[in-house]
């Protein structure tokens, strides 16, 4: 999964998502413009001209909205700030959305050109799917059982640039702003919780340790210090001593209390008034809410009962190819004791932490060189692993991975889990680097911010996609000669089990009156994942609704596209060409998909 999708909630709203390289993508006059698409009337050119005036104002707004954001964007006007967690600030966006939505109805879409009618399709989208979370409390759950506000504080050192003078002096003005964001953040929580929309109990044991790491005596223990590690040449020695200095007061007196208040808050007053029912039927408008939701994420009008029995199917077509595996190895046994035998045999775990972090490396640098064969087209900007952050490590899942900066200051992240190391078992790391690396998260997400895109397609996109692409971006290491062992080939059945099993625990906790034990016991049943990651997945679909359904039904959609393109153009079938089309638009609804996809057969089709 991306972590960076959890933007501050201001940004959420303005890039409607879930989410260059190329500075120029940056500015608001850099919008790809339609005139050299067509030849125009005056009146469609006055409508293109309308268009992109409205995208370059939404983008505007956008960075002004969403400072950290901007920053690693390499847009530096608003450095001094952190995001708001405001409702006010809530408000004020949605106003000035419905104010968007208003000057886009008033542009005929018949007169866009070509590619703008598609940034329209998709800019129309977005508003509408952000308006239709006002209409729910979704502004109260700014927080999950794996983000919220303190992680996003947390994350500065690593998301924010560190050069120049100006970087760090931009850097202390945020930490003395954190007791302004987390006052907000503790006013938006406090608000749902009076309103009902408040997170499940039960998946949010363990966040208050998340925060209280934060709490810390001296400044030198505290994350917030890890920009000051080594000097830049570009500082003196003097200033430099100033700058840390400052920083250390900067923490001491306005971060950590303000982390110590943001606590005490969660201990003494949110989790008090969590939920005892799991579901998101449960919220108030529970049942529309959760309907929403899951249309939202796999940009489909299907329902929970329909996802749940497409999640059934494919656990029982998974389960007999994992059969066909277990024979293979000559196991003598039930599939349960061959679960039990994976999840205990130290065969299957890595040692220490270096252990784990080198072989996820190799993985990464092998499937590296085989990117020629499934891609003609490829990103420049490179990512590398690191290990999860201490502080969230042991209530997170397995993996994620950070986009990089736009800027093209920071490369992707790659984030490994490398505590409770018994619960990270070696068989699954080749299925597991592939999504969340290359060809998946990292080739997708990085080769987006560099396609000639406007900013809020470049930056932003639809979870079907990104994730549908990042599952089945898994399977593309039988294409290039991965899963040799047995063991890594189950590895990478179970995580696709892992996914089909999503649809069905998401939908029957949140439309059908699961109870956390039965979907841990159905993803116990069926996937060999360690009990610690289930634990840890269950309680992340419980505090995320419909979020888990985006994979399986992202990752179908691509593979049926696949099988009609080769089926429909035969010996002209060229898997990288495929590739190539299916990434070209970024991350877009999957109907829209299917018609590019089509396009793209009649054109080859042509030749």
């Amino acid at each position: 999964m991306t972590q960076s999708k959890f933007f501050a909630k201001a940004l959420i709203g303005a890039l409607f998502i879930t989410a260059s390289y190329t500075p120029a993508m940056l500015s608001t006059s850099s919008i790809p413009s339609a005139m050299a698409q067509s030849k125009e009337t005056k009146g469609s050119k006055r409508q293109n001209s309308r268009f992109e005036a409205l995208l370059a104002d939404h983008w505007d707004f956008t960075l002004a909205q969403s400072p950290i954001f901007a920053t690693s964007l390499g847009v530096r006007d608003y450095d001094d700030r952190l995001g708001s967690n405001s409702l006010a600030s809530y408000d004020a966006v949605i106003a000035k959305t419905r104010d968007f939505q208003k000057r886009l109805s008033a542009i005929s879409i018949d007169k866009l050109s070509t590619t703008n009618q598609l940034n329209y399709k998709l800019f129309a989208r977005g508003i509408e799917n952000q308006l239709r979370d006002a209409d729910f409390g979704q502004k109260y759950l700014i927080m999950t059982n794996r983000n919220g506000p303190h992680t996003q504080i947390a994350g500065l050192p690593d998301r924010l640039p560190f050069f120049t003078l100006a970087d760090y002096e931009s850097y202390i003005a945020r930490l003395h702003d954190t007791p302004r964001f987390f006052d907000e953040s503790i006013e938006t929580l406090d608000a749902g919780a009076k309103a009902g929309w408040t997170q499940a109990c039960v998946s949010m044991v363990g966040v208050e340790q998340s925060i209280r790491y934060h709490v810390v005596e001296n400044a030198e223990d505290s994350v917030f210090m890890k920009p000051f590690a080594s000097r830049p040449d570009a500082i003196d020695a003097a200033r430099w001593d100033d700058l840390s200095a400052r920083a250390r007061t900067a923490i001491l007196e306005k971060t950590v209390p303000a982390f110590k208040k943001y606590a005490d808050f969660y201990d003494e007053t949110y989790a008090p008034a969590c939920r005892e029912n799991i579901g998101a039927s449960s919220l108030p408008d529970g049942a529309d809410y959760y309907q929403y939701r899951a249309n939202n994420f796999t940009t489909t009008t299907r329902t929970p009962d329909q996802i749940h029995e497409t999640g059934l199917s494919e656990v029982t077509r998974i389960r007999a190819e994992m059969q066909k595996i277990i024979e293979e190895v000559e196991f003598e046994g039930s599939f349960k004791e061959f679960q039990t035998f994976l999840r205990t045999d130290p065969q299957f775990y890595a040692k220490t932490e270096a252990e784990l972090v080198g072989v996820t490396s190799t993985i990464a640098k092998r499937i590296d060189g085989e990117l020629p064969k499934l891609f003609t087209v490829l990103p420049r900007m490179p990512y590398t692993v690191k290990p999860v952050p201490a502080d969230i490590a042991e209530g997170t899942t397995t993996a994620y991975y950070e986009r990089p900066a736009g800027d093209g200051s920071r490369a992707g992240v790659y984030r490994i889990n490398t505590s409770l190391l018994d619960q990270r078992p070696l068989f699954e790391l080749e299925a597991l680097t592939l999504h969340e690396g290359v060809p998946g998260h990292h080739f997708q997400i990085a080769l987006s911010q560099e396609l000639d895109l406007p900013p809020f397609r470049a930056y932003g996109g639809f979870t079907a996609f990104i994730e549908g692409w990042g599952l089945y971006a898994e399977s593309l290491g039988l294409d290039v000669g991965f899963y040799q062992d047995p063991y890594a080939n189950f590895g990478r059945l179970s995580y696709e089990m892992w996914r089909a099993c999503r649809l069905v625990v998401d939908t029957g906790m949140h439309a059908k009156g699961w109870s956390r034990d039965q979907a841990i016991a159905f993803m116990t049943e069926n996937t060999a994942l360690s009990e610690h990651n289930i634990k840890a997945e269950i309680d992340r679909y419980i505090t995320w609704p419909g979020q888990a359904l985006a994979y399986k039904t992202g990752q179908l959609k691509i593979k049926e596209l696949r099988e009609h393109a080769a089926s429909s153009l035969g010996d002209k079938f060229d898997l990288r060409l495929f590739h190539d089309a299916v990434l070209k638009n970024g991350a877009i609804p999957l109907s829209i998909l299917e018609e590019q996809i089509n396009q793209f057969i009649q054109t080859e089709q042509d030749k």
